[in-house]
């Protein structure tokens, strides 16, 4: 059974940082693009960032573009969210997520990642 663990959460005022983590096995990583997900109260989950395997090429959604960074450690398994400039709006659960498709438009379909983390809560404070 493929497991991602996630790791990094918190609270955090307005401005600050957090960087969370996620491991999975090493057959589901290098075969996987890994992304992050987010999901607001009352709100749908969202795409906020990928980065691919083949060439670890990140993409971002346009709210996080600029202060959100999407990194991988192939030798740790590791794929990292650095999030920087937090928002209030940012308060959301953030899963973690592997996703056989890389390229546009799937990467954006939420429907496409097949495995999922557990969550990790994230809490801006203004």
């Amino acid at each position: 059974q493929v497991q991602l663990v996630e790791s990094g959460g918190g609270l955090v005022q307005a401005g600050g940082s957090l960087r969370l983590s996620c491991t999975t096995s090493r057959g589901t990583f290098s075969r996987h693009a890994m992304g992050w997900v987010r999901q607001a109260p009352g709100k749908e989950r969202e795409f906020v960032a990928l980065i691919t395997w083949r060439h670890s090429t990140p993409h971002y959604a346009d709210s996080v573009r600029g202060r959100f960074t999407i990194s991988r450690d192939n030798a740790k398994n590791t794929v990292y969210l650095q999030m920087n400039s937090l928002k209030p709006e940012d308060t959301a659960v953030y899963y973690c997520a592997a996703n056989p498709f890389e390229g546009d438009p799937y990467y954006r379909d939420l429907n496409k990642y097949d495995y999922w983390g557990q969550g990790t809560q994230v809490t801006v404070s203004s």
